[in-house]
């Protein structure tokens, strides 16, 4: 994951920027079958952490909107997936399971240091050319969303995720998800001026 941080004068603006996984393309039976196996073998951890480590620091930062809880949460989404006992890999989806530790254990952080974090913004995700000027633009019109709409855009955004998969992870209808992402998407444009 590649991620900077930067801090405006009054230090309280926050860039990132890190690579995306490509999980899209995974096998879910051969993601099942490494989760079922990580409680053993250093190899499949390995291999589950270089697969999701973006998707869950994505999760993590649309929930906790702070860099180093999202790296905690990191770190403790792959402890935790070495203790699981429940995971029953003919009915599971790995990559849902995986991203629904993701979000619990940021909501607990959440929770426990309740910081407040004043802005942020998850930048282009690879793209060099991105300014600090654009970021800071994008950074105030993502101020305009709340909790849930925002988590909504960093996951279908930042981590590709469909809205099946956004559903499961944040345990609420489809269709929610779906209108909850369509306001969102219509609150940014209208802020942006940007026409229909």
């Amino acid at each position: 994951m590649i991620a900077n941080t930067k801090t405006n004068p009054g230090g309280d603006l926050i860039i990132l920027a890190f690579n995306q996984d490509n999980t899209a393309s995974v096998d879910i039976g051969e993601v099942n079958r490494l989760i079922c196996a990580c409680n053993t073998s250093k190899d499949s951890l390995e291999q589950l952490y270089i697969m999701f480590k973006s998707a869950v620091f994505a999760v993590a930062f649309g929930i906790t909107a702070d860099y180093h809880l999202s790296e905690d949460c990191v770190a403790e989404t792959f402890v935790r997936l070495t203790q699981i006992k429940s995971f029953n890999p003919r009915k599971g989806d790995g990559k849902g399971f995986i991203l629904t530790i993701a979000r619990n254990v940021a909501l607990e952080l959440r929770r426990r240091y309740k910081k407040e974090t004043s802005s942020y913004f998850i930048q282009s995700y690879g793209d060099a050319e991105q300014t600090v000027e654009d970021s800071i633009y994008i950074n105030q019109l993502l101020k305009h969303l709340n909790d849930k709409q925002r988590q909504i855009v960093v996951l279908k955004c930042c981590a590709e995720m469909t809205f099946k998969e956004i559903a499961k992870v944040l345990k609420c209808p489809e269709t929610t998800i779906k209108s909850r992402y369509k306001r969102a998407m219509d609150i940014l444009q209208e802020k942006a001026g940007a026409d229909k």
